[in-house]
């Protein structure tokens, strides 16, 4: 049976990306997740959706969230799940979904494993009730129903917890922490989902086109090809072209270069200067 690339691609979940911290905001630190994520989806023929980076703002990261929660699709919230005062996005999770937080039994012992493995390396005693650590089991208190995300950095989990429509999966705002773990979930939870489909993108240069003459044609294409997104780049100082638009399609291989062939024979009838083609 010959599949149908617009019912594959419809299928696959939307994926966003949040990214928790003031540092970020401040400029202090550089965001390194938006890139990793990009390329680890790549990787497995997925793409990113969305992307919000919020500060350390309960009231701005619960929103946050609680839309994430509200919308179908896939989201990955890094950053804000420890135990220090600035850290939020667990309780902000529990608010978002109306649930109560709780210390999720796994959690608890992954944690006192990791804090004896820190008192063997130091050569002391572990205490189970030094207070110490027992704040340092915070970072296991979940929203109630939460399932673990692998941490093989250092055996501290992140959670994953099911809104009305979307899925959340919460790791730590450390790169060499947060990248394996979104690995690991996307290997272990939507591996179905992995190179269903091979996408491209092809465009071609127009020179002295307005973009609203373009518009209807776009709309057009967009129609007639459903899973197809046909995009419209102005550039006013471009080293090589200098001004001009930048049109293209991109989505599902098959389709795309049945659109753009169709978008090509309409920029050709409506008179457009065309410049080089591009493919990615």
């Amino acid at each position: 049976m010959k599949l149908n690339p617009t019912s594959i691609a419809s299928s696959v979940p939307e994926i966003g990306l949040i990214i928790v911290g003031d540092e970020i905001l401040s400029g202090k630190r550089l965001d390194k997740h938006m890139s990793k994520v990009i390329e680890l989806l790549s990787a497995r023929g997925l793409t990113l959706s969305q992307v919000d980076i919020v500060g350390d703002s309960p009231a701005r990261i619960t929103k946050v969230l609680e839309t994430a929660f509200d919308t179908q699709g896939v989201y990955f919230s890094c950053g804000g799940i420890g135990a220090t005062p600035d850290d939020h996005t667990r309780q902000c999770a529990a608010l978002a979904l109306k649930r109560e937080l709780e210390l999720h039994p796994q959690a608890e012992d992954l944690i006192r494993q990791r804090m004896k493995d820190l008192a063997k390396e130091a050569g002391t005693e572990y205490v189970a009730d030094h207070p110490d650590n027992i704040h340092r089991l915070n970072m296991g208190v979940f929203p109630v129903g939460a399932e673990l995300i692998h941490n093989p950095y250092n055996k501290i989990p992140g959670f994953t917890v099911q809104g009305s429509q979307g899925t959340i999966h919460f790791v730590p705002g450390f790169p060499v922490m947060a990248w394996p773990m979104i690995e690991w979930v996307l290997d272990n939870k939507y591996k179905q989902f992995h190179l269903l489909t091979e996408n491209a993108e092809l465009s071609m240069i127009l020179y002295g086109s307005m973009e609203a003459a373009l518009t209807p044609y776009m709309q057009s294409i967009e129609a007639t090809y459903p899973g197809i997104k046909v995009f419209s780049l102005p550039s006013v100082d471009h080293p090589e072209h200098g001004k001009h638009i930048e049109l293209g399609v991109k989505g599902v291989k098959p389709l795309v270069n049945e659109a753009y062939n169709a978008l090509k024979q309409k920029m050709i009838d409506f008179g457009a200067k065309m410049g080089p083609e591009l493919v990615r």
